[in-house]
C-alpha cells in the first residue's frame, strides 16, 4: 500500500522503535512506516488502517508492537476473532495484562459475553494500573447488558472511580456508561444527571452525552442548511405568483377599460 511521502517510520513510539531493531534497518523501516499509517488511520479510516496492519504483519509477524498494531486494525473494523488472536500473541511475547480488557471485549463482540464477565474476575485484572481496570468495568457491564442482566450491569459500575470528582481521560466515558444502563432500567432522572457529568468530563468529545440530554429534554435539532433551502423555495415560489398576479390584474384592468368605452359610444 502507497507511503505518503512525509511519512519517515521516525513518528512512532520510542517503545515501538526500539522493538524494531530486531530486524534488518530498511525492513525496520517499512514496518515502522506502515505502523504510523495504522495510527494516523485508525480512528477516522480503519479499514485502511486494517490494510497497512495487514502489510506490517507480513513483513515482522514476530515483533509484539506489529502484533498489537494488527489487533487494534481487525478490532477496528470488527473482525473480533481476528482481533482476539493478535492481541494474545501480542501478550504471549510481551507477558503484559494490559491487552486483557481488549481481549475480553473481543469475547463479547463473538457473542460470548459470559467469557467476558469470567475474564473480569481472573487475576489479570489485578495486574493492570488504574485505566485498564476501569476499562475492564466497562466491558464486564456491557457483558451483563448482553446477558440482559441491566440491574446487575449497574451495579457493576458503581465504584470509586466513577464516585469521583476528579477527571481523567476514561471519566466521560464510564459515566456515560453509568447513565445509559440508569436509563435501560427505568431511572431516568438518575441517567440525565450522570449525562450531565459525563458531558462535563467529556473534553476530547468520545460521547454522544449533549445529544443525549437533548434527547431527554425534548429538544429536537434543525438543519439550518435545509430550513434556509425551505425558505429559498418559498420565496421562489412568491416570486412566480406575483409576476401572475400582476398581469391577471393588468389583465382585468384593460378589459374593465374596454367595456367602459364601449357603453360611451
Amino acid at each position: 500500500m502507497p507511503i505518503p511521502e512525509d511519512v519517515t517510520g521516525e513518528e512512532i513510539d520510542k517503545a515501538v522503535r526500539q522493538e524494531l531493531q530486531s530486524l534488518p534497518k530498511t525492513l525496520a523501516e517499512d514496518v515502522a512506516k506502515n505502523l504510523v499509517m495504522v495510527a494516523r488511520l485508525l480512528d477516522e479510516e480503519p479499514e485502511e488502517a486494517y490494510g497497512y496492519a495487514r502489510v506490517a504483519l507480513r513483513l515482522a509477524s514476530r515483533v509484539a508492537a506489529v502484533r498489537e498494531a494488527a489487533g487494534f486494525a481487525a478490532y477496528g473494523t470488527g473482525k473480533y476473532a481476528e482481533a482476539l488472536k493478535e492481541f494474545r500473541a501480542a501478550r504471549r511475547m510481551t507477558g503484559s495484562a494490559e491487552l486483557w480488557p481488549l481481549m475480553a471485549d473481543c469475547e463479547r463482540g463473538l457473542g460470548r459475553p459470559e467469557k467476558a464477565l469470567a475474564m473480569a474476575g481472573e487475576p489479570e485484572v489485578q495486574k493492570l494500573d488504574r485505566a485498564g481496570q476501569v476499562e475492564m468495568r466497562l466491558v464486564a457491564a456491557g457483558a451483563r447488558r448482553d446477558m440482559g442482566q441491566a440491574d446487575a450491569a449497574v451495579v457493576t459500575l458503581q465504584s470509586p472511580e466513577l464516585a469521583s470528582n476528579a477527571v481523567h481521560p476514561w471519566t466521560a466515558r464510564l459515566r456515560y456508561a453509568y447513565a445509559d444502563a440508569l436509563l435501560e432500567v427505568g431511572r431516568e432522572g438518575e441517567a440525565r444527571d450522570w449525562f450531565a457529568k459525563a458531558l462535563e468530563a467529556d473534553q476530547a468529545g468520545t460521547t454522544d452525552a449533549s445529544d443525549r440530554l437533548a434527547e431527554m429534554d425534548g429538544v429536537q435539532f434543525t438543519d439550518a442548511l435545509v430550513e434556509d433551502e425551505a425558505e429559498d423555495e418559498v420565496e421562489d415560489e412568491k416570486g412566480a405568483g406575483e409576476p401572475r398576479a400582476e398581469a391577471e390584474a393588468e389583465a382585468g384592468g384593460e378589459a374593465q377599460s374596454g367595456g367602459g368605452s364601449e357603453k360611451t359610444e
